[in-house]
């Protein structure tokens, strides 16, 4: 049998916020690339993570949710990101919770059926349907009304199904060299990476809307001669009352959120870290243009 061509190009994944973009990239890629939380919008910027299967390079775009209202500076820098995700795809794949359809989905669905590329169908979440009977004639809905290349019921937690996906990826990209060292997952920088980390506790550890209000920003990371990575990381805040939540009493949120950040960060790049956490109050930094540019979103 003749060698068949080897493929290369981009893959946009889309949804409105919290249907499992990450979860899914991160499976696809099997690194732990993308931070994930119980929270909607815990991705704010369109990040590259590359898998190499047989035949080719899948350069996969994890992207913010969609959002609808784009009030705030932050919100347009988000969509932003996802429109341009959407433009330097060769592929789409829309992410949708099994069950669930609404105007954030058909909103994703309007902006991918703006460009002439191959669109995918994940209905993810299938596991936490309890009653499977009503996937099919679901699925046969959506697939009535709207028009794409292929539909995949997944897990992206269990994983179960995602080679599929890998394939019906592979075979639309455009023929190509690899973009990307075969070692690489990301092309973010290890300084990114640790600033995820550092947000994803925030997250996770602070209270139901705080942690919209907070954004990271790396001010040092430098491996020192004893081979610790020392890092040091300011949490900016909107509000003085905000600061105040984030350090907590005596300082025991802050050093909860930190010690959990470290170890996540240990994990990942492999080698000891000492990290030091500062918390800082920009007011309306998450309106202000030229805040978020300098805390790096696009």
């Amino acid at each position: 049998m003749a060698n068949q061509a080897f493929r290369c190009g981009s893959v946009a994944i889309v949804g409105r916020p919290n249907v499992g973009k990450s979860t899914l990239l991160n499976a696809l890629i099997d690194a732990p690339l993308s931070i994930v939380t119980p929270r909607a919008h815990t991705t704010r910027q369109r990040i590259l993570g590359i898998a190499n299967p047989a035949g080719g390079q899948i350069l996969y775009l994890d992207t913010p949710g969609l959002h609808r209202e784009a009030k705030r500076a932050i919100n347009r820098s988000l969509n932003r990101a996802v429109h341009g995700a959407i433009a330097d795809a060769d592929v789409a794949v829309q992410v949708i919770t099994a069950g669930q359809w609404d105007d954030e989905d058909a909103a994703v669905y309007a902006a991918l059926v703006e460009r002439a590329i191959p669109r995918l169908l994940v209905v993810n979440k299938v596991d936490e349907v309890k009653d499977k009977a009503q996937l099919l004639p679901f699925v046969e809905s959506l697939a009535d009304e709207h028009s794409w290349d292929q539909v995949f019921l997944v897990s992206a937690r269990r994983k179960p199904g995602l080679a599929d996906i890998e394939r019906a990826i592979l075979v639309r990209l455009p023929e190509g060299e690899p973009g990307y060292d075969t070692e690489a997952f990301t092309d973010r920088s290890e300084r990114f990476l640790a600033a995820e980390r550092v947000r994803e506790q925030l997250m996770r550890q602070l209270g139901e809307e705080l942690p919209y209000a907070t954004t990271v920003e790396i001010e040092k990371f430098e491996d020192r001669p004893d081979g610790i990575t020392e890092i040091a990381a300011v949490v900016w805040v909107e509000r003085e009352g905000q600061k105040a939540i984030v350090i907590g009493a005596g300082g025991r949120r802050a050093k909860s959120i930190g010690t959990a950040a470290r170890r996540d960060i240990e994990a990942l790049l492999e080698r000891r870290v000492f990290l030091k956490l500062w918390v800082r109050v920009r007011a309306g930094w998450s309106d202000d243009e030229g805040a978020l540019r300098q805390f790096g979103y696009e």
